[in-house]
């Protein structure tokens, strides 16, 4: 009998391994937040919806993380005043306002240059912060752009914000 039973789970028995109690879904890791101060950044361009930014040309990818963070800080906070960006232009957002930095200003035109490009056909930007959707008016998004090419996302851009300690 026991041979009868080996001989029919070879042929067609399909063991299934138990599931393991206590499993939780792995949720995307994300970067911690940067302990480097911002550094200081410049308007390279401002449009209706949107604006560029610049910084050093050697900024980190740290310190380019601490501008994207700040950022949504002030969004959240309203004190981009304090930061010499307008809180009024960034209210007054229909409904989503972007902000692009750059290291340097070489390629910071290329979104908005008609002509030639100054760096070739691509995104030169080192780090994006997008507050507001069409669904939710405080939702918001943090992207380092890697030299590499990678494209690290901040921080969960579906769960609400709340202050993160920082120094």
């Amino acid at each position: 009998m026991a041979l009868i039973l080996s001989l029919a789970c070879a042929f067609g028995c399909k063991a299934t391994p138990p599931t393991p109690r206590g499993t939780v879904e792995a949720k995307p890791a994300f970067p911690d937040r940067p302990t480097v101060a911002p550094p200081a950044f410049k308007i390279f361009h401002q449009d209706n919806d949107t604006y560029t930014l610049v910084t050093k040309e050697d900024a980190t990818d740290d310190e380019i993380e601490a501008i994207v963070w700040q950022l949504r800080d002030a969004a959240h906070t309203k004190t981009f005043d304090a930061l010499h960006l307008s809180q009024t232009f960034v209210d007054a957002r229909q409904p989503i306002v972007w902000f692009h930095v750059y290291r340097g200003a070489k390629c910071a035109g290329e979104k908005f240059t008609k002509g030639p490009l100054p760096c070739e056909a691509s995104y030169h930007g080192a780090g994006d912060y997008t507050f507001g959707s069409y669904k939710n008016p405080l939702t918001d998004s943090g992207v380092l752009h890697r030299a590499d090419g990678a494209e690290i996302q901040l921080w969960d851009s579906e769960a609400p914000y709340t202050p993160t300690p920082h120094s």
